[in-house]
């Protein structure tokens, strides 16, 4: 049986925050800590991870659906030693998949033959029904929030959803472009106050990412900052968040096959993984 991979989403209330910059920060900081990790853009429709690195993929995860590439002729590397699934950008069915589409995308994952530790899934923003599919199908979520009242009041109306609706009772929140921990540990206090006295969930904080002219001066490069920049603030702060999640316990060989994680992420969809097994 393959080694269990951990499934991490990342997600946020609202776009704007930062979400994609953590995603690909975070797949660098724990490419360089030795993780093996694999990048999901899941932005379907949007995609803009490949953008945001400056990579422009031949093929990407619509040409899986369609059956005309496998997953792992579409896996590209990227920067700083982690591998990349792009999505399709522009591309407005990609975002509601037939049944049938399904279950090629769950196949092609119990096929999957590049190695990794660790599937991290950059989910659109807001609470569509694709991010929610997403989130629920992982087996930890990174909320990403900032500094704006919205940002905070949509990084709970997403856990709210997620909880109450689709039975997810734990998120990690990272607080993002933030001055320095202090003003990420008040956001974090700020959310749990209100998550503890309206839902019932546990909401753990993973750290925060301080603002860092290098941290722009990346994204103009389209690289990511702990590579770019290792030496920089916000290098420093994702190590640390990287430590973090690495000293997750490991998934159970049971959950932590990629099979498992796509028959989640179309369980609400009837069929989708009956037809994945015919």
């Amino acid at each position: 049986m393959p080694d269990p991979v951990r499934v991490i989403a990342v997600t946020s209330g609202k776009g704007g925050v930062g979400k994609t910059n953590v995603s690909v920060n975070l797949s660098a900081a724990l490419a360089a800590a030795g993780e093996r990790v694999l990048l999901m853009d899941a932005d379907l429709g949007l995609a803009n991870v490949d953008v945001l690195l400056g990579l422009s993929p031949e093929f990407d995860l619509q040409h899986v659906i369609n059956g005309e590439k496998t997953l792992d002729e579409v896996v590209i590397p990227g920067p700083a030693g982690f591998q990349l699934i792009p999505a399709s950008s522009g591309v407005e069915h990609m975002a509601e998949l037939t049944t049938l589409q399904q279950a090629s995308l769950i196949t092609a994952f119990s096929e999957l033959k590049t190695p990794i530790d660790t599937l991290i899934v950059d989910t659109a923003a807001g609470i569509s029904g694709s991010v929610v599919s997403f989130a629920k199908a992982c087996q930890e979520v990174i909320v990403v929030v900032c500094d704006e009242p919205t940002s905070l009041t949509d990084a709970y109306a997403l856990i709210k959803v997620m909880s109450t609706r689709h039975g997810v009772s734990r998120f990690q929140m990272l607080a993002n472009m933030v001055k320095d921990e202090n003003q990420g540990l008040l956001l974090y206090d700020k959310l749990l106050n209100t998550s503890d006295r309206f839902l019932n969930v546990g909401l753990g904080y993973l750290g925060a990412m301080p603002f860092d002219d290098q941290l722009r001066a990346a994204v103009k490069a389209q690289q990511p900052v702990v590579s770019a920049y290792p030496r920089s603030r916000a290098a420093k702060a994702m190590g640390r968040i990287a430590e973090k999640v690495k000293a997750w316990p490991e998934p159970e060989h049971g959950s932590g096959q990629l099979q498992f994680f796509v028959e989640r992420l179309f369980d609400q969809s009837g069929g989708a993984a009956a037809a994945a097994k015919t």
